[in-house]
């Protein structure tokens, strides 16, 4: 049979399956990620072949292979090309899911074949495979393991196996026709659009130091400061990103009527920024980090939460539907400080859904919460704060997901996975397995090499993708640029203003790179 025809859809696989139950032909099923397919997989899909008549193979999507960063080392797709061209394997299928209970379930087969070492697993996850198995009359049975290969242990000796990420990305690109044309071309048309911010003001106040030892009084480190610089951050550095990249920015946020606030209202007009501001803060909420060399010492935080009463909530109310006139999008930045309240949202929510074509939300800390803003087009949390918000660390990515867009009825994610890149998630529109609910899921890789300074990383990318979408760019284009506007952010101390030409000049490079790298292979 040819190759091609061997990876089949869920719904040609069950075709298969029932096939044979007419037929009395025994079914057997393997499942895992089989990064680098090596002689270990081989005698074990030989041996299962031999256990029965057909041999389906399911392979774990990119999206669920945790084992680590830069895992895993080789796309989905041609991981299951890979199996397909061994004569043992019948019929191979990409599993959209975390484990294989789903498919279990609904495939039913005779024998579950799995590797020596589950024999005596206590896991979690194995063992609801196991009784989906044997709930439907099937057998559970695990290889001789006389012959032992680690797709980590390989992958993990590799010398540059991080190059792999530069065909990941190249594929990722080709699938969504994100050249660098076309990805100029977006970032051309955000000259001039207007994009309504929303959220919290902080100041990030950056204390260069040098270390003198440890300090006389008490066993501490004594540091004496060099230089001091302070950035706009928060919802402040979303706005200055969007100016940076040519769009008009207007932000909607919460000042202290003293000294330290008009002069940040100051530099953000300078920069570019629309001002409405509320002065019912007692202080600007400050984050003062001491840094010796790039290495960060120590964070000192000033400012708590200042909630708006009621009659305040009305007022930002009334002036956010005004400043959203003719806005392209609205990006809500909630970090916790008290502007974004439930009852605000309650009154803005609806009527800028009508009349705002893009809506996309993010928050960070302990006092804000995903799970208020509805029905908006884009969330963009890291993989934690996901988590945190549904209250679930075991299940698949994909899953915890799920129950995010469920229960807030929003259009599209990108959760953010640190140095590992990021995972889009959205729910598919036409394609076969549109009608089951599943969501679609791109895997994209980090850009940056290494990090200088995390800090503003999720801002840019926010503040990027934001504008990438009310601009008519895909989710996918969004997140790649986006992507890059992180990687450029992740390189420099603070929070620096990003630049349209420095994004352009990004897309440039990373194309030269992967062109590099296509003609080295």
């Amino acid at each position: 049979m040819p190759q091609s025809r061997k990876i089949c859809s869920l719904a040609e696989l069950l075709t298969i399956r029932s096939a044979a139950r007419t037929d009395g032909k025994t079914v057997v099923h393997c499942h895992g990620c089989f990064d680098i397919v090596h002689p270990g997989h081989i005698h074990h899909l030989q041996h299962a072949k031999s256990l029965g008549d057909i041999l389906i193979v399911s392979v774990s999507a990119d999206t669920h292979v945790n084992k680590g960063a830069n895992r895993p080392l080789i796309p989905d797709d041609l991981r299951a090309a890979s199996l397909a061209a061994l004569e043992c394997v019948d019929y191979v299928y990409l599993n959209p899911n975390a484990t294989a209970v789903e498919l279990l379930q609904q495939l039913q087969p005779d024998i579950y074949m799995k590797g020596r070492e589950y024999e005596n697993s206590h896991d979690a996850r194995f063992l609801r495979e196991r009784d989906a198995v044997t709930g439907a009359g099937g057998r559970v049975i695990f290889s001789s393991g006389d012959i032992v290969y680690s797709s980590t242990a390989l992958i993990g000796g590799m010398p540059r196996a991080e190059e792999f990420d530069d065909e990941k990305i190249r594929r990722f690109c080709s699938r969504y026709d994100l050249t660098s044309e076309n990805l100029q071309n977006l970032i051309h048309r955000f000259r001039g659009q207007k994009v309504l911010v929303i959220g919290d003001y902080i100041l990030d106040r950056y204390n260069f130091c040098d270390t003198s030892g440890v300090a006389g009084e008490a066993p501490m480190m004594a540091l004496r400061v060099l230089e001091r610089k302070e950035y706009d951050g928060g919802a402040g550095v979303i706005a200055m990103h969007l100016a940076g990249l040519g769009a008009s920015p207007h932000l909607v946020t919460s000042l202290a009527d003293d000294d330290a606030s008009r002069q940040i209202e100051m530099r953000l007009r300078s920069g570019g920024v629309d001002l409405t501001t509320l002065t019912q803060r007692r202080q600007i909420v400050t984050k003062t980090r001491y840094l010796v060399d790039e290495t960060k010492m120590l964070k000192a935080d000033e400012g708590g939460q200042a909630p708006l009463d009621s009659r305040s909530e009305e007022t930002l109310a009334d002036q956010i539907l005004a400043a959203s006139d003719g806005a392209a999008a609205v990006i809500f930045a909630d970090f916790g400080y008290g502007l974004i309240t439930s009852a605000l949202l309650e009154r803005v929510m609806e009527p800028l859904r009508k009349q705002v074509p893009i809506l996309t939300a993010d928050v960070s800390g302990k006092q804000s919460n995903l799970l208020r803003f509805k029905s908006v087009d884009l969330l963009c949390p890291t993989e934690r704060e996901l988590r945190e918000t549904v209250n679930d660390f075991s299940s698949g990515l994909g899953a915890v997901v799920s129950k995010l867009l469920t229960a807030t009825e929003a259009k599209q994610a990108m959760i953010t996975l640190g140095k590992q890149g990021l995972v889009t998630f959205d729910w598919p529109l036409e394609t076969p397995d549109a009608s089951d609910g599943r969501l679609r899921s791109e895997y994209l890789p980090a850009f940056a090499s290494h990090a200088l300074d995390a800090l503003g990383c999720g801002d840019a990318l926010l503040a990027t993708a934001s504008l990438a979408l009310a601009c008519g760019g895909s989710l996918q284009a969004a997140a790649l640029l986006g992507s890059l506007a992180a990687a450029i952010e992740v390189q420099s101390i603070g929070n620096a203003p990003l630049a349209a030409e420095k994004l352009i000049e990004s897309i440039h490079h990373r194309e030269s790179r992967l062109d590099r790298a296509r003609l080295a292979s």
